[in-house]
């Protein structure tokens, strides 16, 4: 663990340096990216939100067209109101229903411009293309992430 913090720690370092600073930490579901974060935020004093509970509750009594329409904005303001410089955003699948469409990754590198994001991505990456595996099959952002994170 203290190998992955260490690197997780460098790929935060790195990310500061670049315009979109956002760093995924990859993994399928159950492989203890959850524990990894939540213990890294305990550490390093930053905040850990989880998406699908916090964007739900702001949505709750929106309709399904509002929550379509405002649901990016939403996510804004729900980072921009944390106080720390390293956001750390676990369950993420909320951003991935078809109903708010919304395309997840753009929507991290747009949040990450402003401020790091470090993000639990449930997929892998391979040759080049990362992927979210969700439910009933399997989305592809082809060469749209670079290796260590960057764009």
């Amino acid at each position: 663990m203290v190998d992955t913090t260490n690197s997780l720690n460098q790929a935060i370092n790195d990310a500061a340096q670049r315009y979109h600073r956002l760093v995924l930490l990859v993994g399928p579901s159950g492989a203890g990216k959850t524990g990894l974060l939540r213990s890294f935020a305990k550490s390093g004093g930053h905040t850990l939100l989880n998406v699908n509970l916090l964007l739900s509750q702001r949505m709750v009594e929106l309709t399904k067209a509002q929550r379509a329409r405002q649901a990016d904005r939403l996510m804004a303001e729900l980072i921009g109101s944390q106080a720390t410089a390293v956001v750390i955003l676990d369950n993420l699948e909320i951003l991935f229903d078809p109903a708010l469409k919304l395309d997840p990754l753009r929507l991290l590198q747009g949040m990450s411009r402003n401020r790091t994001i470090v993000a639990a991505w449930n997929g892998a990456y391979i040759e080049g293309s990362l992927t979210y595996a969700k439910p009933g099959g399997i989305v592809s952002f082809g060469q749209k992430a670079a290796r260590n994170g960057g764009s």
